[in-house]
């Protein structure tokens, strides 16, 4: 079984950094993309940031310039650095990944970690 595990979040104030890391665990064959996601409250699932395996990334509009995407596929982690934290970003972020279990596999499988809480103080 497949597991995501977030670490990273924390209290930060406005103008802050933090760092988050996902890394899988378990049986990987393949790894196709990694990805950020934050669910504010009262407020819907919304991406982040996402990479995939050809370091192709994608960031939401109000993120881009401030936050970085990265990963080591070969340690099956990504990474989320985020610079000049803002209110705004307060929210759970969820590690997300599009994997292949094995090389017997049928195709690709979506999985989702269970968040790790980003508090931005003003």
């Amino acid at each position: 079984q497949v597991q995501l595990v977030e670490s990273g979040g924390g209290l930060v104030r406005t103008g802050g950094s933090l760092r988050l890391s996902c890394a899988a665990s378990g049986s990987i064959f393949d790894i196709n993309a990694m990805g950020w996601y934050r669910q504010a409250p009262g407020k819907q699932r919304e991406l982040v940031a996402h990479i995939t395996s050809k370091d192709i990334t994608n960031y939401a509009d109000s993120v881009k310039g401030r936050f970085t995407i990265s990963r080591d596929f070969a340690k099956n982690t990504v990474y989320l650095q985020m610079n000049t934290l803002e209110p705004e970003d307060t929210a759970v972020y969820y590690c997300n990944a599009i994997i292949m279990r094995s090389s017997r596999s049928v195709g690709y499988v979506e999985l989702w970690g269970q968040g790790t809480l980003v508090t931005v103080s003003s």
